[in-house]
Formats: structure tokens, C-alpha cells, sequence
């Protein structure tokens, strides 16, 4: 069995980061993602909640703002709790293994600070997709596993 999702949409908002009581991040994101109706062929707007935590969290609310197109590569989760009132409800969420900032570089924000920090590099060099991981995920691209497993 599987359970992948993976999306691409505007951020609705900035990614809320919080931290659990032992200590773990989590940042909280609404995704704008479009949706084609096959019938009229209009387009119709979904907003999908998404969850990302530790370095992912971190990773988003200190590069991610409102209104970002970003992917988002995780799973769905499905939650049931009651409500004050004694009514069962569900949340449907997913839970992100990564999250990828899709805005070009010179981008820039309404502080004028580009949409990443950029990474001084020589002209002819090609990106070190290895050390990006790293320095993202907190492993190098040998222990990275695409599907979260590890």
C-alpha cells in the first residue's frame, strides 16, 4: 500500500512554528492548490492543510512567506477527535517529508530581502545538491530516504 501526496500550490499564509512540550517543531501551512473542473473546465481552489516537523518545520517558517509557490511531498493523515459539544469530527491533513521553495531567487519581498539567502558559488560551478540536503534536512544525501522511512 501507499499513501504519497504531492502538491504544488501558493501558501495561504506564513507557516506557523510552534514547539511541542518536548521540544519538537512543528510548523502549521494552508496550501492553495488549483483544481480543473472536467465539465466546465473552470478552475476551482482547494486549500489543503499541510504539517511539517523538525527541520522541515524550521526550514518553512524561516523561508517560506504568504503567498510562495512551494511543493510539498508527504502523506495524507487523517485525525478523529470530538468537539466540545460531544460531536465527532475528522481532520484531513498531510503531513510533509519535504518542502521545496518553488519563487525564483530575485524575488523579493516587501522588505526588499530576497525570498532565500543565496549561496555565494563560482560561475562555472554546479550545484551541490548534496550539501543543499544537508543543510536542510540535517543528513547528507546518503541517508536520505525520499519516503521518510528511515
Amino acid at each position: 500500500m501507499v499513501n504519497r501526496v504531492v502538491l504544488v500550490g501558493r501558501l495561504g499564509g506564513d507557516p506557523e512554528l510552534r514547539v511541542t512540550g518536548s521540544g519538537h517543531s512543528v510548523a502549521s501551512m494552508r496550501l492553495a492548490v488549483r483544481r480543473v473542473r472536467a465539465q466546465q473546465g473552470q478552475q476551482d481552489t482547494d486549500w489543503i492543510d499541510v504539517v511539517a516537523w523538525q527541520k522541515t518545520a524550521e526550514y518553512a517558517a524561516n523561508y517560506l512567506k504568504k503567498g510562495y509557490l512551494i511543493s510539498v511531498d508527504g502523506r495524507l493523515q487523517v485525525r478523529e477527535y470530538e468537539t466540545q459539544a460531544g460531536e465527532k469530527r475528522r481532520a484531513y491533513e498531510v503531513v510533509a517529508d519535504s518542502v521545496q521553495n518553488l519563487q525564483p531567487r530575485d524575488r523579493t519581498d516587501n522588505g526588499g530581502a530576497a525570498a532565500r539567502p543565496a549561496r555565494p558559488a563560482p560561475a562555472d560551478a554546479e550545484p551541490n545538491v548534496s550539501q543543499e540536503i544537508e543543510d536542510v534536512f540535517g543528513q547528507s544525501d546518503d541517508d536520505f530516504d525520499p519516503f521518510g522511512d528511515a
